[in-house]
């Protein structure tokens, strides 16, 4: 193909050989140490707020080192970690069901459809313990037994009961135990916090990555931060598909940048699909309702065997009723992973046993779990989501069927990063829902909040301490090139931005990349679709450039320029991750290539061609390097959960 180059194969240097049981207290016990007294003296950049971003900037700062930290909210507490709902994954083996730091590592590589690392994933599962122990200690409310012991439940992909979880607001107590860990640093003067700041481009000098070009959103001075290491953790780029359950502002600008800036961006097509969403209602919609994988623990799946049913879903008697992950896959039944059970949603659907506006949803029924554990139950496991689902539908899940479709959710791409969570750029480090480490082609539910509080707590700290240790830090000047080229860059292109005066809105523009990712490369892709849809993003570019209306100036609150930016770099990431799933000729995970399916319509493989991780290179054309993924403990099989 002419569309890009294949470079030199890229390999994770960091990771230790020997026992994989043994390789993360290895790589630590091998690391070099700063002394305490020393730490203070360096300076290191934290960009984001979210989970792992305030567990990083409060763990670094505890240990001494002087944490500067941005966010674009209004507080660190806004983040979007507080959506995150069901639970969080650890392997305590609190039910005694089975369950061991080795299920949960395997569980998390054969639910990424083996196109992940076993070292970092085996790292995920032995610190997932601590986790837990970390949160309870900072006082977060997880839902307890009647003996007053941690409660866990079940999720997709998975047979026995690990997710631990406060309701249906997991993301928000966790958020909050590592917030209240961030603000008493802040309060001790260890974290210089610095909110409603965007990061708009990574400054590297000598090969480093040495500070940030930021914009404060509410006076728009641009401003630049040095540091002797950066670490980013921005969360995902679910948004280049503008329908998706992110909240509006999360956005790709400061992992794109980097991008542009030399570091390797990895598996951009694995976007993960959440099963469970409130179905959209209108063209007005600019985003999408969530409600928690949880929810299958006890809700059942069904559509009506007559297509196109006109009949209220209580009046549709048992035998008319096809549980049809109960029947497709009766191990797993509704706790199938999230890609199986949304294309089997999107399969029912296309057939014509979709039920809701445009016969776009099936239902999720907890008829059965209010009669046998009675409604006081249901209430106090799923309460909140459930008034949450009946203020956005105005149906009550306790009488009626909740209606969910599948939607844009998680990414599992993004910047490629070695065992140390440091990017082909010395220097920047990349953490949680922002690097692409350990999920392969699919995130098990309740497995995003453990790898971000076990990268930021745990992991980050030790292997920064390596990089600070290893020096060669030299005072960077304000007016070093390095620093001017980067401040020049972001000036000019907010200055373009607002130049061009065009008559087309941001989100129109946003809207209609969104129409074409999600119906070129969503739930399924083509060689076809992907092709017609990398032929049209570079015109939608080129009339963004020359059409976009951005009103107000620069140096004012101008949520529109915000927006402008993102969307400018949102076009730019849609290319890639168009390309990345046309050269990777398989199935595998989220990304199901309707040329790569078994005769049961299940994802195929390919793994002699296609078992390693795709690392992009920036370039006029991109440069694909190839990371080969060697597998020694789960070996590669088809996937089945029957």
């Amino acid at each position: 193909m002419s569309d890009y180059t294949l470079g030199e194969p890229i390999a994770d240097t960091r990771a230790p050989d020997g026992p994989i049981e043994d390789r993360w207290d290895s790589r630590r016990f091998g690391a070099k140490l700063v002394n305490p007294a020393n730490r203070r003296r360096h300076r290191v950049i934290v960009v984001g707020t979210g989970l792992a971003g305030a567990s990083a900037g409060a763990t670094l700062a505890e240990q001494g080192y002087h944490v500067v930290q941005f966010c674009f909210q209004d507080s660190p507490r806004r983040a979007h970690s507080v959506a995150a709902q069901g639970g969080i994954n650890a392997a305590k083996n609190y039910r005694n069901d089975g369950d061991s730091v080795y299920r949960l590592f395997y569980d998390t590589v054969k639910g990424g459809d083996f196109r992940s690392r076993e070292s970092n994933v085996y790292r995920l599962a032995q610190v997932s313990a601590q986790i837990i122990d970390q949160a309870v200690a900072q006082g977060v409310p997880f839902a307890r037994e009647y003996g007053g012991l941690l409660d866990t439940r079940s999720f997709g992909g998975v047979q026995v009961q690990r997710t631990f979880y406060a309701r249906g607001q997991t993301g928000q107590q966790l958020l909050l135990g590592a917030y209240q860990a961030l603000a008493r640093q802040i309060d001790a003067g260890s974290v210089e916090m610095h909110p409603r700041t965007e990061m708009l481009d990574l400054v590297v000098s000598d090969g480093k990555a040495r500070g940030i070009v930021a914009r404060d959103l509410v006076t728009g001075e641009v401003t630049t931060h040095l540091a002797d290491a950066v670490v980013l953790a921005t969360g995902g780029y679910g948004n280049v598909f503008y329908l998706s359950t992110n909240a509006k502002g999360s956005n790709a600008t400061a992992i794109w940048r980097a991008h542009k800036r030399g570091a390797y961006f990895a598996n951009p097509c694995f976007t993960q699909i959440h099963p469970t969403c409130i179905p959209r209602s209108g063209e007005h919609q600019s985003k999408l309702t969530l409600m928690s994988e949880s929810l299958r623990n006890d809700g059942r799946i069904w559509v009506p065997k007559q297509p196109r049913d006109p009949r209220p879903p209580r009046e549709i008697p048992e035998s008319e009723r096809d549980y049809y992950l109960e029947r497709m896959y009766p191990s797993f039944g509704n706790l199938v992973p999230r890609d199986i059970a949304s294309r089997a949603a999107k399969n029912v659907c296309d057939a014509g046993f979709g039920v809701g506006p445009g016969g776009l949803g099936v239902y999720l029924d907890f008829a059965d779990a209010i009669e046998r554990m009675g409604r006081p139950a249901v209430e106090a496991k799923y309460g909140n989501l459930f008034d949450m689902y009946e203020r956005i539908t105005a149906e009550n899940p306790y009488e009626v069927p909740m209606r969910i479709y599948p939607a844009i959710h998680y990414t599992m791409g993004g910047l490629w990063v070695d065992y140390d969570l440091q990017s082909t750029v010395p220097g920047l480090f990349v953490i949680g829902e922002a690097n692409f480490s350990d999920h392969g082609a699919n995130r098990l539910g309740a497995s995003a909040l453990m790898q971000g509080l076990a990268d930021g707590y745990f992991v980050l700290p030790a292997t920064l301490n390596d990089y600070i240790a290893r020096g060669g830090f030299p005072a960077l000047d304000p007016a070093d090139p390095a620093v001017a080229q980067a401040e020049t860059a972001v000036r000019d292109r907010l200055e373009r931005l607002l130049s061009v005066r065009g008559a087309r809105s941001v989100d129109s523009f946003h809207r209609e990349l969104g129409h074409l990712m999600w119906d070129h490369c969503g739930m399924s892709r083509s060689a076809e679709g992907l092709r017609k849809a990398l032929d049209r993003i570079p015109e939608l570019r080129a009339e963004f450039w020359r059409d976009v209306r951005v009103p107000g100036t620069g140096a004012e609150l101008n949520q529109e320029l915000e927006k402008a930016g993102r969307v400018a770099d949102f076009l730019e990431l849609a290319e890639l991750l168009l390309l990345d799933a046309l050269v990777r000729e398989e199935s595998c995970g989220g990304h199901f290539r309707e040329e790569h399916q078994t005769e049961d319509g299940e994802a195929q493989r390919d793994d002699e061609r296609f078992s390693c991780v795709s690392a992009w290179e920036y370039g006029e054309k991109p440069v694909l390097h190839r990371e080969i993924l060697n597998f020694e403990h789960v070996h590669p099989t088809q996937r089945s959960y029957t």
